[in-house]
């Protein structure tokens, strides 16, 4: 597999012969007004420039959209992705607001157990805790298997909870895509992953090599990558849990 770090929760993943677009979120620069109630407000959303030709990204067999909040599927990707594009969706509530949009071939996770000899499974998540994370809504990950392939996880947009550590159980991913970046608004705690839950995962599935993506592109997400590589470092866990810069790939 190689997965590539493109901005914010985006990625691209060359799995089984197939190639994956997930969540894209293909807006300039500055596009996008602040999330309200959330510090740096004079922050416009990204808050960086894509590293590779949108054309290059959205160059794909299949997209997965992992939930409908505008950093994961946003108005730019509605206009650039080919409507024709297969789209698969974390429900078929969000699927039918996709097709809404003029794509004609989208379909829900659950209803697809399978893509050409590639096995993807959806698990769960929590976008939050308590009334924030109410508020944030149903969000998946999705699990990735092949027989030429290493087992990998995308958690999503989701806290450390027992969902996280139910998916580690079951399908003991050999590699782990987590959304760091601590998100969040001026009440509540984080919505996606701060680095004391990006090392619980760690500690759950020790043979595990992590990903951190989701980080540095928006005006809500405190944890900068200098500051999270400096606490794997303190840990002794550079090896194991991999901060790429946007652009940057990995193969396994």
């Amino acid at each position: 597999m190689n997965i590539r770090q493109i901005r914010n929760a985006t990625i691209t993943l060359n799995y089984g012969e197939k190639r994956f677009l997930i969540d894209p979120f293909l807006a300039k620069k500055g596009a996008y007004p602040p999330f309200p109630n959330t510090l740096n407000q004079d922050q416009f959303n990204p808050t960086v420039d894509l590293p590779i030709p949108v054309e290059e990204i959205i160059e794909a067999d299949v997209v997965i959209v992992t939930h409908l909040h505008p950093d994961h599927f946003d108005p730019a990707a509605i206009e650039v992705l080919p409507k024709h594009i297969r789209i698969i969706a974390q429900s078929e509530k969000d699927a039918a607001v996709i097709r809404k949009e003029g794509f004609q071939n989208v379909d829900f996770l659950s209803n697809v157990p399978n893509i050409e000899g590639i096995s993807i499974t959806r698990t769960n998540g929590k976008h939050g805790i308590g009334e924030i994370g109410e508020f944030m809504g149903e969000v998946s990950g999705v699990v990735f298997q092949h027989p030429d392939e290493k087992t990998l996880y995308i958690a999503g947009d989701t806290i450390w909870c027992s969902d996280v550590k139910d998916a580690l159980n079951q399908h003991n991913p050999e590699v782990i895509v987590v959304n760091g970046g601590a998100a969040q608004f001026l009440q509540g705690d984080a919505i996606i992953m701060n680095k004391e839950d990006i090392y619980q995962t760690h500690l759950e599935a020790p043979q595990s090599t992590i990903i951190v993506s989701h980080m540095e592109a928006l005006n809500h997400c405190l944890l900068t990558r200098q500051e999270l590589k400096a606490f794997i470092d303190e840990k002794g866990l550079s090896n194991s849990i991999l901060v790429p810069n946007d652009g940057e790939s990995f193969s396994f």
